[in-house]
């Protein structure tokens, strides 16, 4: 027997409810949520209450959402976005907002951009939290399922409930270690060299790779690393070349010499990308435009 009402439901239920399937265990729940465990766990017994249904079951160390309880956080999801667009009604002001935003980058993006962002939040919409996650190889789902509000990378992913915008473009650069050695100034140079790359996904090379190869332009890689700020512990006294963008000269590889590419080399481009859902929504119309303020002085860097 149900001796819970349904009118029991409130705004901090649901959003328990999403971050508990989220976290994937009541720990991490809690600290997400800035609540003890046994709150959680509390909240969770008065959630059964009202559904019906166990909700989670033990996994190992952790738990696992049962299917009703996935089925209802995707409609909490929805509920919640409703409730603080209610809350906000027509009239958006930044200042009041309060919530976190999860943005998805890999670490170029996330040095880039969003330090910059998250300072024109702290001075705007101070009540705005930034949680950052990897955008790896970027799929749909990570906007269908609301694991993020915004992805920012050069693959957007294909959909036609997904939205993207270009927001700038980046030169590629060639990076070195000048104790070590000199800058590549002829193709034969660069290809006669070993290099270091990044590779986000199991046979799936960065577009610059991908499309050289397509070329003919064959080199051999010594190393290969999950993401950019793996770079430069194996450029840094050694001989191997990393071909990246040209705005990690500015943070992560700020450390080491960088050049030309001595071969072809197209200009990589960077989308922020979001759900149709969020096309008209004041909140997410505002984030964009402080995203795209932020982009705007990165111009091409200079050869």
């Amino acid at each position: 027997m149900n001796n819970f009402d349904w009118l029991d439901l409130d705004a901090k239920l649901l959003r328990l409810l999403v971050t508990v399937v989220d976290a994937g265990s009541i720990t991490a729940a809690a600290q997400r949520l800035g609540v003890t465990q046994s709150a959680v766990s509390h909240l969770l017994d008065k959630l059964r209450g009202i559904t019906g249904d166990v909700l989670f079951a033990k996994s190992g160390r952790g738990i696992v959402a049962t299917a009703r309880a996935e089925a209802l956080a995707e409609r909490a999801r929805t509920l919640l976005e409703e409730l603080e667009r209610f809350a906000r009604s027509e009239s958006f002001n930044p200042a009041q907002w309060r919530g976190t935003v999860t943005i998805a980058a890999n670490d170029f993006q996330r040095d880039a951009l969003l330090p910059a962002l998250m300072q024109r939040l702290r001075e705007t919409a101070p009540g705005v939290c930034l949680r950052v996650i990897p955008s790896d190889v970027p799929t749909p789902e990570m906007l269908r399922q609301q694991h993020c509000q915004l992805i920012i990378s050069p693959r957007p992913p294909e959909g036609a409930d997904i939205l993207q915008k270009r927001l700038f473009a980046d030169r590629y650069r060639v990076f070195y270690d000048p104790a070590v050695r000199s800058a590549p100034t002829t193709a034969e140079d660069y290809l006669a060299a070993e290099h270091v790359t990044v590779v986000y996904a199991p046979q799936r090379p960065l577009d610059l790779d991908a499309l050289l190869l397509s070329r003919g332009v064959v080199r051999r890689f010594a190393v290969q690393v999950p993401g950019f700020s793996g770079l430069p512990s194996f450029i840094v006294g050694t001989p191997w070349l990393a071909t990246v963008p040209g705005l990690l000269q500015n943070h992560l590889m700020r450390d080491l010499a960088s050049a030309p590419v001595p071969v072809p080399c197209p200009d990589m481009p960077m989308y922020m990308i979001w759900h149709q859902r969020h096309q008209q929504d004041p909140a997410h119309q505002w984030l964009r435009q402080q995203l795209e303020a932020v982009a705007r002085p990165l111009v091409t860097p200079s050869s």
